[in-house]
């Protein structure tokens, strides 16, 4: 079963950064766009940033110019840097395969928590 398993979540203060990780499998990586998504809560669940295979990259209008969407080929691995973090940023990360605007490549991991203080 496809795995994706975020981490590098913390608490941090406005006009920090945080880098968070996604590892996942050889297959998996080198097919599929990655996605990073984010959940508030009591807000749904939003695609972030996201990375094609061949390094294409797309952001949400809300991250655009403060996160960096990258992958490590080597390690199967998939990076968010978030720079110049607002409390508004605070949320539940998950990370996983990118099909369409509404469709993912398998269930939810954990996620990991990125809190922002003001």
């Amino acid at each position: 079963q496809v795995q994706f398993v975020e981490s590098g979540g913390d608490l941090v203060q406005a006009g920090g950064s945080l880098r968070l990780s996604c590892a996942t499998s050889r297959i998996t990586f080198s097919i599929n766009a990655i996605g990073w998504y984010r959940q508030a809560p009591g807000e749904q669940r939003e695609l972030v940033a996201r990375i094609t295979s061949d390094g294409t990259t797309n952001y949400a209008d809300s991250v655009k110019g403060r996160f960096t969407i990258s992958r490590d080929n080597a390690k199967n691995t998939v990076y968010l840097q978030m720079n110049s973090l607002k409390p508004e940023d605070t949320a539940v990360y998950y990370c996983n395969g990118y099909i369409s605007p509404t469709l993912v490549a398998t269930s939810w991991g954990q996620g990991t928590q990125v809190t922002v203080s003001s």
